[in-house]
């Protein structure tokens, strides 16, 4: 991967960039803010960025309008936030357009740097990988109950470890249970939420969108 990172904070700048380095991934920008990561990206995109949310001058939303800007001008960019908190008002946001690349991780929680480079690889390739408690603040924030009364107990969790950008096997070994078993809740996720197969559509995508729909 071609990596950007945008983070006031020197140390995890630098810890960030070295450890992305030293699995041979190439980091290409490593900047304090997002204005210099707006300005660097417009002369060379990379595939994926990794941008803190509170950053100079205020530490409120700088990051996350960086983020928001970059998904404007360039859609197939990666975009992985970084929070110290869950912000459910600026993750819904960046989630409003699309799911698909879209990152948001909780730095307290990421303990495990095999971890977060495979979440990173999966924004960078157009998938979403979602902290656990973001997702459940998301859905405490407020969402239409009526669109997911249908799903099982079962399918909810299947359906809530998709958020977070789990694949089947993936979501297999959370529940422990087996992929065909995992294969059989996504359909039946597809058909109660009215997300018929399609050529154009990701239909994954699509129903973590409907999951956090209203937040």
């Amino acid at each position: 991967m071609r990596v950007a990172i945008a983070e006031d904070s020197a140390i995890l700048r630098d810890g960030l960039a070295q450890l992305l380095i030293d699995r041979g991934h190439e980091v290409i920008a490593a900047v304090p803010d997002g204005d210099a990561l707006r300005a660097f990206v417009a002369r060379d995109q990379p595939d994926v960025c990794v941008i803190d949310i509170r950053m100079p001058p205020s530490f409120t939303d700088e990051g996350l309008r960086a983020a928001i800007a970059l998904r404007r001008t360039y859609p197939e960019l990666g975009v992985l936030v970084f929070s110290q908190y869950v912000e459910t008002r600026y993750a819904a946001e960046l989630l409003a357009g699309s799911a698909r690349g879209v990152g948001y991780l909780l730095k307290d929680r990421v303990a495990d740097v095999r971890e977060f480079v495979d979440a990173l690889t999966r924004v960078a390739q157009g998938g979403t990988a979602l902290d656990p408690e973001v997702v459940a603040q998301l859905l405490g924030a407020g969402r239409r109950t009526d669109t997911l009364a249908a799903l099982t107990p079962r399918e909810r969790e299947a359906l809530e470890a998709m958020a977070e950008g789990l694949s089947n096997a993936g979501i297999a070994a959370r529940l422990v249970v087996t992929e065909r078993a995992v294969e059989k809740h996504v359909a039946n996720i597809f058909t109660k939420l009215g997300l018929p197969p399609s050529d154009t559509d990701n239909r994954r995508v699509l129903a973590v969108l409907r999951y956090l729909d209203g937040s």
